[in-house]
C-alpha cells in the first residue's frame, strides 16, 4: 500500500488554501494606476511615458477628496475606464426652464469635444424630459432643448414622473464613450509593420463603429493586453465552473487537462462525453489511511505555514513598496548605464536599518521640509548620510527617481556623491557620502562660524561652486540645470571644500532644446524672476541663483530677510541699490571688510554678481564665464605679487585652459579625469 501520493495531495491542498497569486499590474511599470476611486489601466495614464498618446492622458486632481480624474487636460470627469474600449464620463444636462407665466428663467446648451473618441451608440440613450419638449443634438455634440435633454448611459437612468422635479438638482449624468488605438486596422498595422499596442498572449481586432483597433487577451488568458505580461494565464483548475474535470485538473498555458489519480481509471472528464474517474476497490483502503495521515500532518504543517506566510507577506509588502516607489523604473535606467562606471546601489531595508540602529533618534543629524537625515555606518565601515523623505504620493515618484538618475550621472569632487537608495520602505531613502562640516548657509549666517571664512576661502568656495554648475551646464553628457542653487544646498567638508547637494528639482536638458517649460520650482529669494514670470527654465536661472549666493558671501546677509527695511527685504535689490549708490564697503560682511575694503578682487566679484542678477537671462554671463572669472581672481589672491595690469582677462582665460575644458572648472579637480567626458582638467592651484 503506497500512501506517499496521498501525503503529497494533502500537502498540496494545504498550500492551495494559503498561497495567493499577485495580480498583474494594469498600468505600465512605475506608473500611477489609481486616481481616487478610479483604476487607470494602460493605454491611459497620468504622466508622460505612462499613456499611449495625448488622447489617453488622465489628469488626476488631488485637491478633491477623494481625488478626481479628468480626460486629458479638460474638465471632463472620468468615472470608469474599461479595457474593452469603454470610458464612462459625466456630461452636463441641457436645460430650458420657464416660470408659470411662460417666461424663461434659465437654461443652457452644453457641448462636448472628445477628440478621436466617440459617444457609444449601443450603450447610451438620448433622453428628453418635459412638456411640449423638443430636443436635438448638434454636429459638435452640443445639445439644444426645451425643458431637459441629455445623453446618458442605458443602465444609469430610468424615466419616472418625478424627473421634472428631481433633475433640477442634478448637473451631470454618466455617459459611455468608445475609444480605440490609432486610426489603422489590424491588417494595416501588420502590413505596414507598425508597432502594435497588443502585447503577448493577446490579439488585435477591428471595430465596426470607429477607426483604429483594440486588443484582447487570448482565450485562456485574462488581464490588460496593452502592457507587457498583462495577459496572465487563467488557472481553470481553481474554478470548477471553468473546467470539466472529475478528479485531477492540471493547468496548462492557456488551457488545462483532466486526469485520474492512482487507484482510479477513466479519462477524467465529467461533461457527459467522458466516463470520469472510477475508483479501484483496493484504493478505498488507501484513501482511508491517507486521510488519517493527512490530518496528522495538517497540524504540523499549519504551524510551519503560519510563520512562512508571515515571512512571505513581509516580502510582498517590500516588493509593493519597491514598485510604488519607482524601483522598476530605476532598475531599467541603471541597466542601460555603462557597467564599467560606478553606479548607484539599491540598498535593502535591512542594511539601512542596521546602519542607523533602527533609525534611532540619536542618529538624526538634520530635519527639513523634505525629510529627515540620519547618520549611519554601513557594513563596510563607511559613514553615510541617509535621507528619509516625507510620505509622498504617486505623483511625486517621478521627481524622486529623477533625483536618483541625475545624481547617478555625476561623479565630481565638488558634488555630494550619491551612493545609492532604498525603495523597499513606505517612504524612499537616499544614501549620500557624509559631509562633516555643515552647510555654507550655517557658516555665513552664524557669527562665530562666519569669522573662519576669510576672503580667500569665500572666493574659493564661490569658484568651486561655479565650477560645478559650469560642469553641469557644459560638460555633462546631457546638460543639467540644478534649479535650486542656494547656500543651504552647498555643504562644506573639514577643509571648507564646497560640495553641491540636493538635485531633487534638477532637470536634464535635451541637447536640441534651449529651454524647458516647467512648473516653477525653487526658493524665494534665489528664484530667477524671469523664470518666475515665464515658466521657461534655462541655464541662466542657475546663474541668477548663484549670483545671490555670491552676494551672501560678500555681505553675510540672508537672501530674504524681514529684519531689513521693506524695500530691502530681497537681497538682490538691497545689493544692487548699494552698488548704485557706491555703498559696497558699507554692506560687506564685517569679518572680511578690513582685508577686502581696498581689494580690487572684491569689487570685481561684486561686479560679477551684478551681472548674474540681470533681470533678463540673455544679459547674464554663462556659468562657464563666471567660473573662469572667479578662478582668475583666485590666482590674483593667491599670488598678490601679480599686478592686475599684468594679469588681464585674456591671460586669465589662457591660464584656465579654456580651449581644452568646456566645464570652466579647474581649481578643485587636481588633474583628475572628468568621469562623464574624460577630459583632463588643468590644475591652477599653484599657478602652474
Amino acid at each position: 500500500m503506497d500512501i506517499r501520493g496521498n501525503w503529497f495531495w494533502a500537502l498540496a491542498a494545504i498550500w492551495v488554501l494559503v498561497a495567493a497569486s499577485e495580480s498583474a499590474s494594469i498600468a505600465k511599470p512605475g506608473c500611477q494606476d489609481r486616481c481616487g476611486n478610479l483604476s487607470i489601466p494602460y493605454p491611459f495614464g497620468t504622466t508622460q511615458d505612462c499613456y499611449y498618446d495625448a488622447d489617453f492622458l488622465i489628469t488626476c486632481n488631488d485637491t478633491f477628496d477623494p481625488p478626481k480624474a479628468f480626460l486629458t487636460e479638460s474638465g471632463i470627469d472620468v468615472t470608469k475606464i474599461g479595457l474593452e474600449g469603454k470610458l464612462q464620463i459625466l456630461q452636463f444636462i441641457a436645460r430650458d426652464c420657464y416660470n408659470e407665466s411662460g417666461g424663461p428663467v434659465g437654461g443652457n446648451s452644453p457641448w462636448l469635444n472628445l477628440a478621436k473618441f466617440i459617444i457609444s451608440d449601443t450603450d447610451n440613450k438620448f433622453v428628453a424630459v418635459g412638456c411640449d419638449t423638443e430636443a436635438y443634438i448638434q454636429e459638435r455634440f452640443g445639445t439644444s432643448i426645451r425643458s431637459y435633454a441629455f445623453v446618458v448611459e442605458e443602465n444609469e437612468f430610468n424615466f419616472s414622473s418625478t424627473n421634472l422635479k428631481d433633475l433640477q438638482n442634478v448637473d451631470k449624468l454618466p455617459m459611455s464613450v468608445d475609444w480605440s488605438i490609432g486610426n489603422e486596422t489590424c491588417a494595416a498595422v501588420k502590413q505596414k509593420m507598425l508597432p502594435s499596442a497588443c502585447q503577448e498572449h493577446s490579439e488585435c481586432y477591428d471595430l465596426d463603429n470607429m477607426s483604429g483597433y483594440r486588443c484582447r487577451c487570448l482565450e485562456g488568458y485574462e488581464g490588460n493586453p496593452y502592457v507587457p505580461n498583462g495577459c496572465q494565464d487563467i488557472d481553470e483548475c481553481k474554478n470548477s465552473t471553468l473546467n470539466n474535470c472529475d478528479k485531477i485538473c492540471t493547468n496548462t498555458e492557456g488551457s488545462y487537462t483532466c486526469s485520474c489519480p492512482k487507484g482510479y481509471h477513466g479519462d477524467g472528464r465529467k461533461d457527459g462525453q467522458g466516463q470520469g474517474c472510477i475508483a479501484d476497490r483496493s484504493h478505498v483502503i488507501e484513501i482511508t489511511v491517507g486521510v488519517g495521515v493527512g490530518a496528522a500532518l495538517l497540524l504540523v504543517a499549519s504551524t510551519w505555514l503560519f510563520w512562512a506566510f508571515k515571512r512571505w507577506k513581509l516580502i510582498k509588502l517590500k516588493e509593493n513598496f519597491f514598485r510604488k516607489n519607482g524601483g522598476l523604473m530605476l532598475q531599467q535606467e541603471l541597466s542601460r548605464r555603462d557597467t564599467s562606471t560606478e553606479t548607484a546601489k539599491i540598498f535593502s531595508a535591512e542594511e539601512l536599518e542596521t546602519a542607523t540602529n533602527n533609525y534611532d533618534e540619536s542618529r538624526i543629524i538634520g530635519r527639513g521640509g523634505y525629510g529627515t537625515v540620519y547618520k549611519g555606518t554601513l557594513a563596510d565601515g563607511r559613514i553615510v548620510a541617509i535621507k528619509k523623505s516625507q510620505v509622498v504620493d504617486a505623483s511625486q515618484i517621478d521627481q524622486f527617481i529623477n533625483k536618483v538618475i541625475v545624481l547617478s550621472q555625476i561623479n565630481h569632487r565638488n558634488v555630494v556623491k550619491l551612493l545609492g537608495c532604498c525603495l523597499e520602505t513606505e517612504v524612499p531613502l537616499l544614501v549620500y557620502e557624509f559631509i562633516t562640516n555643515g552647510t555654507l548657509f550655517e557658516h555665513i549666517h552664524n557669527e562665530t562660524k562666519a569669522s573662519s571664512l576669510n576672503w580667500e576661502t569665500r572666493l574659493r568656495i564661490a569658484a568651486e561652486t561655479a565650477g560645478v554648475l559650469s560642469y553641469l551646464h557644459s560638460s555633462a553628457s546631457i546638460p543639467i540645470i540644478h534649479r535650486d542653487v542656494k547656500s543651504t544646498n552647498i555643504l562644506l567638508d573639514d577643509l571648507y571644500t564646497a560640495k553641491v547637494s540636493d538635485f531633487g528639482a534638477s532637470r536634464l536638458v535635451p541637447l536640441d532644446q534651449a529651454g524647458l517649460s516647467t512648473v516653477v520650482q525653487g526658493t524665494l529669494g534665489y528664484l530667477d524672476p524671469e523664470y518666475l514670470q515665464t515658466s521657461q527654465l534655462t541655464e541662466k536661472s542657475d546663474v541668477y541663483s548663484f549670483g545671490i549666493v555670491l552676494v551672501e558671501l560678500l555681505t553675510g546677509q540672508k537672501a530674504l530677510s524681514f529684519e531689513r527695511a521693506e524695500e530691502d527685504r530681497n537681497l538682490a535689490y538691497y545689493f544692487l541699490s548699494a552698488l548704485k549708490e557706491d555703498r559696497l564697503v558699507q554692506i560687506l560682511e564685517d569679518c572680511i571688510e578690513y582685508e577686502a575694503k581696498n581689494s580690487e578682487q572684491v569689487k570685481e566679484v561684486a561686479k560679477l554678481a551684478k551681472r548674474c542678477l540681470k533681470m533678463k537671462g540673455e544679459e547674464r554671463p554663462t556659468m562657464k564665464e563666471v567660473a573662469m572669472e572667479l578662478e582668475g581672481l583666485r590666482i590674483i589672491v593667491k599670488h598678490p605679487w601679480v599686478n592686475d595690469d599684468e594679469l588681464n582677462l585674456e591671460e586669465t582665460k589662457y591660464l584656465l585652459g579654456e580651449p581644452s575644458d568646456k566645464s570652466g572648472y579647474s581649481s578643485s579637480m587636481n588633474g583628475t579625469y572628468d568621469s562623464m567626458r574624460n577630459h583632463v582638467l588643468l590644475d591652477v592651484h599653484d599657478g602652474r
